[in-house]
């Protein structure tokens, strides 16, 4: 072979075999940079994905302190709300009506007299008519206030789950809450107009959501109106989907009213029974003083026999409180 092409031939295969070495030099550390970019790269979509899941958690963690912090707030306005005893223009407040406290005490002294009189003249003594003015002057206003004051109350549960109704139609159709309380305030039957009303009108002239809505707890003490304001102020300080927890509520509270309307089906056979065995001693007395006036009238005229009527009265009035105390359940 010719010196100079074997020349050639070994120059082109040095060429050859440095170029391959360079080549897979230049490769190796090609695919060196190209991992490290790759685990730079995820390492740093790991860390915004971290830094993502731990901003949610802390966002989820800080709703939840306030809505702690709000669950606590209101338990312990409740508690002082029951530590406080009902004052007479609390009650005339409850039963919706307008009369100041002193018409109420002159109504009761009123009752008192008429009370006192009608014992002074069917001739009973002093213990007798005494006991015949208290229960004139104090139990029959307060019972005829409570009666006012639980009669209002269902009705504004019998349409508080309605109303919520109306407020999630309207906050789904884009309405503010305040337009949809308004709504309330003219629309709705009595007396939850009356209490929109006045919510409504506290709001207008400065008074805040929250305390609006304790002034409306404290006018009708129900656990139905204590949930509204609860899921109202809890929305305003953490948000959320209102619509869809009026919603819920409406369904708790309509739950709520057929498991009262349940259990007052299944205790009518106690009420009645309650209600018969109540009524018989005063009926029998009744009837036998119809009957032969002379025979039943030394028990309204001697005072051993006026003791037996208090003190019949007395028990009957305890037995009567226990089984109110059996058949009633409050949910």
């Amino acid at each position: 072979m010719n010196p100079d092409m074997a020349f050639l031939l070994a120059a082109v295969a040095a060429f050859v075999a440095v170029g391959g070495v360079g080549w897979v030099a230049v490769g190796s550390m090609g695919d060196a940079q190209s991992k490290k970019r790759i685990t730079r790269a995820v390492g740093d979509g790991q860390l915004v994905r971290g830094k993502r899941q731990t901003a949610a958690l802390d966002q989820a963690a800080q709703r939840k302190r306030q809505v702690q912090e709000s669950l606590k707030d209101m338990e312990q306005r409740q508690r002082d709300q029951r530590k406080k005893s009902l004052t007479i223009k609390a009650r005339i407040r409850q039963a919706g009506m307008s009369f100041s406290p002193s018409v109420f005490w002159m109504i009761s002294a009123g009752a008192a007299l008429t009370g006192a009189l009608i014992a002074f003249i069917t001739g009973q003594n002093l213990l007798v008519l005494a006991a015949i003015t208290l229960i004139s002057g104090f139990g029959l206003p307060r019972w005829w206030l409570g009666f006012l004051c639980g009669r209002r109350q269902k009705k504004f549960t019998a349409e508080f789950a309605n109303s919520l109704d109306v407020i999630t139609r309207g906050v789904k159709s884009g309405l503010p809450l305040n337009e949809c309380l308004k709504i309330l305030a003219t629309e709705s039957p009595e007396p939850v107009r009356t209490e929109f009303e006045k919510l409504v009108e506290g709001i207008a002239v400065g008074v805040t959501l929250a305390d609006g809505l304790d002034r409306m707890c404290e006018r009708m003490p129900l656990p139905e109106v204590n949930f509204f304001r609860t899921v109202l102020v809890i929305q305003q300080k953490t948000g959320g989907n209102l619509a869809e927890t009026l919603g819920n509520l409406a369904t708790v509270l309509r739950s709520r009213k057929m498991m009262r309307e349940k259990i007052s089906a299944l205790s009518s056979e106690a009420k009645s029974s309650a209600f018969i065995i109540g009524s018989l001693p005063p009926g029998v007395l009744g009837i036998v003083y119809a009957t032969t006036p002379s025979y039943m009238g030394q028990m309204f005229q001697h005072p051993t026999g006026q003791l037996m009527l208090l003190g019949g009265a007395f028990w009957m009035f305890l037995g009567i409180m226990v089984m109110r105390g059996m058949i009633n359940f409050k949910i």
